[in-house]
């Protein structure tokens, strides 16, 4: 669920309505998982069920000096850790923008509440924390729904579950155990949009042909500024987020498409050719498979 540079979007006259409709403790809950997110520091392990499939890992989160510090080591199966450190706290992606109910319903655009429902419920207690129980039902077939259990003090997520149109759950993470540092992460401001590039992405997905997707799924918005010849676009609704990525060939494939899924996560490809451009498009992220066969459908050479 991470997110980089706001896009702002017209919102159109039943998404304002749907925007009236949503729940002012909704509203604030959705503001308050937002702005806490970086604020809170923390530390447990977690359990990420997709299918058959479980894995255990140890999660800390730091904030130290306006800075924020992540680390991400499996427990179970092959050994492997993720790093992240010196992102700053103040710094606003589009998600947490789309997260703000309550700032954006003064304006043209209301975000999450134009594509989801939202249904505020009593929560399990979990990892020892008494939770609130937020589901956002979609709108539209083009994404999935999302059960959140987050923590009455903080809004921080405990568990959380992604579910399909038939209600079936197809990837859930939980705290098995959860330790928090003490703190008012009330009192943390965000003071500005963030504009960084991903700082991994590799010199040769920034050239390419200059391309653009002619449609996206209502309620999705580009999360970076990336180049008009990046080989890679992101985007976002807030809960779920997705990539899409065209590479040249030097010679055309045979027509067809490849699907791939892990949990909520799809990985759709598909060689084609654009303008008798030979090209390989993926689709990578937590969205329906025909909904990635769509954004496919959707790439254009510019």
């Amino acid at each position: 669920m991470a997110a980089f540079l706001c896009l702002i979007v017209p919102a159109t006259a039943l998404a304002q309505q749907q925007c009236e409709a949503l729940d002012p403790a909704v509203a604030r809950l959705l503001q308050a998982m937002s702005n806490n997110a970086q604020q809170v520091s923390y530390s447990g392990v977690v359990t990420l069920q997709r299918g058959g499939d479980m894995q255990i890992m140890e999660l800390s989160h730091s904030v130290s000096n306006g800075q924020a510090s992540e680390e991400l080591s499996r427990l179970t199966g092959q050994d492997a850790r993720v790093e992240r450190s010196g992102h700053p706290t103040d710094c606003m992606h589009p998600g947490h923008q789309l997260l703000r109910a309550t700032d954006t319903l003064k304006g043209s655009y209301c975000g999450l509440a134009s594509v989801y429902k939202f249904r505020l419920q009593p929560g399990d207690r979990i990892a020892g924390r008494e939770s609130l129980r937020l589901r956002a039902e979609p709108r539209d077939m083009y994404r999935f729904g999302h059960v959140l259990e987050l923590d009455q003090d903080t809004a921080l997520i405990l568990k959380s579950s992604i579910f399909a149109a038939d209600q079936s759950v197809l990837e859930q993470f939980q705290f098995a155990s959860l330790s928090m540092a003490p703190g008012d992460p009330k009192e943390a401001v965000v003071a500005h949009e963030a504009s960084h590039p991903h700082p991994q992405e590799s010199e040769h997905l920034r050239a390419g042909p200059a391309w653009e997707l002619a449609w996206l799924p209502d309620g999705f918005m580009a999360t970076d500024s990336t180049p008009i010849k990046s080989q890679r676009k992101s985007y976002t609704d807030g809960l779920s987020s997705f990539s899409v990525f065209l590479e040249p060939l030097s010679v055309a494939i045979k027509p067809g498409e490849g699907v791939e899924r892990q949990g909520s996560t799809v990985a759709y490809t598909r060689g084609v050719l654009l303008q008798r451009r030979p090209v390989l498009i993926t689709v990578l992220g937590e969205i329906p498979t025909n909904t990635a066969r769509m954004l496919a459908d959707s790439v254009r050479l510019r």
